[in-house]
């Protein structure tokens, strides 16, 4: 009788671990690809084991095999050309207050001249 205990428990426990990697499969195969992609797979594995939906797993899997394409390396090669054409210095941010006023968009720091023919220009387009 001793001896069927220590089996069944051995056998829960060898069929538990195998489950728990298996369920980890996902994760394991995203950890090196892009950050956004692992974290979704991770999301979805664990909805999978809390919810028991294996729909949400083999989602996971799929996203886990296939590689997502770089959007972020050429949009921020835009938004740096972007930047160039208008005249803006690298590393300078642009002051997007909210407001009303004539000097929208006109960096803070910038010399009153600047923001003088900023406001002439948006006083002569708003008419």
């Amino acid at each position: 009788m001793v001896v069927v205990g220590i089996v069944l428990i051995g056998a829960v426990l060898m069929v538990g671990n195998f489950y728990l990697r298996l369920h980890a499969l996902p994760e394991q195969m995203a950890h090196k690809s892009q950050k956004l992609q692992f974290e979704i797979v991770a999301v979805l594995g664990l909805l999978a084991l809390f919810t028991h939906n294996h729909l949400f797993w083999v989602i996971g899997l799929l996203l886990a095999m296939i590689d997502l394409p770089d959007w972020g390396t050429p949009l921020r090669s835009i938004a740096g050309s972007v930047k160039h054409i208008a005249g803006v210095p690298p590393g300078d941010d642009v002051d997007e207050t909210a407001g009303d006023g004539p000097t929208q968009g006109v960096a803070a720091d910038a010399p009153d001249t600047i923001k003088a023919s900023a406001a002439k220009s948006a006083v002569q387009g708003h008419a």
